[in-house]
């Protein structure tokens, strides 16, 4: 899809409220205080038209960190595959800066995946998942930014530089990332203030330095605060330098 298409392609879903596999949602907006401020945090409840619940696990389990991802995919396709077998997380946000709540954060689901460092299970129930919609890294064929799907998948040209970052460095072998937008920036910063605040969280960021590697599994396991994908896998690029770090660490 080229990203000139996401913004219908992401209307499309809250007119239709069905999933890429043809899945029916109920989506109900609402509002909810950030715990000790006047400030309150808007999110999109996002459910199963047929009440399946199948996709997490309803079992409360302490919270300890917070953890960014990026789905590598489209809205429609994002929540079609977060809402099918047991990985999941409770957040996604889409480009537009909607906030889609598939679940209650105070459950879980698989997120981390097996080679997560400090186990996929432990660290899943105590990981609050968020994921925004983004596809990710991208190839450069000609002019042309194509997604790691597909060569012929084309997202935009080299002069669409609004679409894209490019790196100074190659991060995970890619050149070239899919940019994040201003509303997903203050959707994201907004709604860990929300989570640090409910579940009692430091608003620590790893320092740059780290930020961007593996930790062992005993850095992960004792952390508290925002970490992402690419601190605990060593085959994920979720969420690394191309990621606007300055815009998240401030409204935080």
């Amino acid at each position: 899809m080229k990203a000139s298409g996401i913004f219908n392609h992401e209307n499309s879903f809250q007119t239709t409220k069905t999933d890429s596999h043809g899945k029916k949602f109920k989506l109900t907006e609402e509002s909810v205080k950030i715990k000790g401020t006047n400030e309150y945090l808007k999110v999109t409840d996002c459910v199963r038209e047929n009440g399946d619940a199948s996709y997490y696990y309803k079992e409360e389990t302490p919270k300890k960190k917070i953890i960014l991802h990026f789905t590598m995919g489209y809205l429609k396709g994002d929540i079609a595959t977060l809402t099918k077998g047991h990985v999941s997380v409770p957040f996604v946000i889409g480009r537009n800066g909607i906030i889609y709540n598939l679940f209650a954060s105070k459950y879980w689901s698989y997120h981390l995946g097996p080679s997560a460092m400090g186990g996929n299970t432990a660290m899943s129930k105590e990981c609050i998942g968020i994921e925004l919609s983004n596809i990710g890294p991208l190839k450069k064929i000609g002019n042309n930014l194509v997604t790691s799907y597909s060569d012929t998948d084309v997202y935009c040209t080299l002069d669409e530089v609004q679409n894209y970052t490019k790196l100074s460095t190659k991060y995970r072998s890619y050149e070239y990332y899919a940019k994040f937008t201003d509303a997903q920036y203050e959707a994201t910063a907004k709604l860990i203030r929300f989570l640090c605040a409910k579940y009692n969280l430091p608003k620590t960021f790893l320092a740059e330095t780290k930020r961007y590697n593996v930790l062992t599994a005993a850095e992960f396991t004792v952390y508290r605060g925002i970490a992402t994908h690419v601190n605990c896998r060593t085959d994920k690029a979720d969420i690394g330098p191309a990621f606007d770090w300055n815009k998240i660490i401030n409204q935080v």
